[in-house]
C-alpha cells in the first residue's frame, strides 16, 4: 500500500507551523527591554505590557528584606522608582546599599516595578583606588629566583 503525498505535504505543514509558533512565543516571552527609571516612567500604559530591565543605584536605607524577597528603592538621576524583588533566589551578596542594581520583571499599573530577578554590583569594593594602577600578578624571573631554582632554569653544556 502506498501512502498519498498530499498526507505527507499536509503533515509537514503543519510540525513544521507549529515548530515556528513555538519559536515565535517563546522568543516573545522571554525578550525584554533596558529603559531607564525616566523612559520608564513616561511610557504610560504601555510599559505595563513588557518584560523590562531597569537600572539604579539602591537608595541607603531602602532595603526591608522579608526571608529571600526584598523592597526597595532604585535611584538614577534623581527619579526614583519602587522595588519589589519576589524571585525564585534570594538577593545577591553584593546587594547593599548604594550598589548598582539591575532589576529585570514587569512595571505595574501601581507605580511599582515587580523584580522577578536580581542583578548587583559592588560599588567601590574591587575597584582599584583612584589613581593607581590595576595589579598583574608577578612571574619571577631567572634572575630573582634562588640559586636552586636558576641552576634548574638555566641549561647546562657539557
Amino acid at each position: 500500500m502506498r501512502k498519498s503525498p498530499l498526507k505527507i505535504v499536509i503533515a509537514s505543514v503543519i510540525i513544521l507551523a507549529s515548530v515556528a509558533w513555538l519559536a515565535v512565543t517563546g522568543a516573545a516571552a522571554n525578550k525584554s527591554y533596558y529603559v531607564t527609571i525616566s523612559e520608564l516612567q513616561g511610557m504610560g500604559a504601555t510599559a505595563c505590557i513588557r518584560h523590562l530591565r531597569v537600572a539604579g543605584n539602591v537608595a541607603p536605607g531602602s532595603i526591608h528584606r522579608s526571608g529571600g524577597d526584598a523592597n526597595f528603592t532604585l535611584l538614577e538621576e534623581g527619579k526614583t522608582l519602587q522595588v519589589v524583588y519576589r524571585g525564585s533566589e534570594p538577593p545577591p551578596d553584593t546587594f547593599k546599599d548604594g550598589a548598582q542594581a539591575l532589576a529585570i520583571g514587569t512595571y505595574g499599573r501601581d507605580g511599582v516595578f515587580h523584580a522577578t530577578q536580581l542583578q548587583a554590583k559592588c560599588a567601590s569594593k574591587y575597584a582599584p583606588a583612584p589613581g593607581a594602577r590595576p595589579s598583574t600578578p608577578a612571574t619571577p624571573t631567572p634572575a630573582s629566583a634562588s640559586g636552586k631554582t636558576a641552576a634548574l632554569l638555566t641549561p647546562t653544556l657539557r
